[in-house]
């Protein structure tokens, strides 16, 4: 019995130094992680890094090659993978979307809304492409922001439906910030209005863009309080909607 009992302490004390052992180097990646921060580490040359990153990517042929259930999807699938948080989190009745492309965004929208078995997707393109049917998706054909599409959507929205709007149409600043002004009185408190890439005109990408998205949130934030940049959404560093996460306040 006195033997047992000695074993057992043996091997119990062995268990409590991995342990130990265990809990120190834990420690120390925390110490080590906070030396670099406090001593070492450089914002603005991470940021550069994250850029370069951000424009090799970009100019790859990784996007134009990124497909949802075989359609196409001009986006980062990092991106994507945001949209589905925001869904699960804000449970939107309505996804108004302004850019179609393909449909491949509209239909991963309409299969994230399929999981939650709520939501329905308004998607607005000025092309008549072949696009993916579900019962989900409303296509709407004409310029986003023509009187005819505004009265259209405003019929396919219910009374005291929660909706968020994704905007992916026309780059130019002019005509984004003309959609947002619009579309930011469809979004409801609490949802999100997605403006799409903003990293274009040097940010970082597209240097001889132009003023485009990013410059019209610039100037859309200067009068409108309802909205705040979320950069909690861009947690993964790289992402096409830079300070395009705007998150309705009140």
């Amino acid at each position: 019995m006195e033997k047992r009992w000695r074993f057992r302490a043996i091997f119990e004390t062995e268990k409590n130094m991995n342990d130990l052992k265990i809990s120190i180097k834990k420690e120390l990646k925390v110490f080590y992680g906070f030396v670099y921060r406090r001593f070492f580490f450089n914002p603005k040359i991470e940021k550069k890094f994250i850029d370069e990153f951000h424009k090799f990517y970009f100019y790859s042929r990784v996007i134009g090659n990124t497909k949802w259930m075989g359609i196409n999807v001009l986006k980062i699938p990092l991106d994507l993978w945001i949209y589905q948080e925001i869904i699960y989190e804000t449970k939107p009745d309505v996804i108004i979307e302004c850019g179609t492309g393909w449909g491949g965004t509209t239909l991963f929208l309409a299969n994230i809304c399929d999981y939650l078995k709520h939501g329905k997707i308004i998607s607005i393109d000025i092309v008549p492409y072949e696009r993916p049917k579900h019962q989900r998706i409303k296509y709407l054909l004409g310029p986003s922001t023509s009187d005819n599409i505004i009265r259209n959507v405003e019929k396919l929205i219910n009374k005291g439906s929660r909706v968020m709007v994704i905007l992916d149409s026309d780059h130019r600043k002019e005509y984004v910030l003309k959609e947002i002004k619009v579309f930011s009185k469809f979004v409801t408190k609490g949802n999100y209005l997605i403006v799409e890439d903003t990293n274009v005109n040097g940010h970082p990408v597209s240097d001889d863009h132009g003023p485009g998205p990013y410059e019209a949130v610039s100037e859309f934030l200067k009068r409108n309080r309802k909205f705040q940049i979320d950069k909690s959404r861009e947690k993964f560093y790289i992402s096409q909607n830079p300070n395009g996460y705007l998150l309705k306040m009140n």
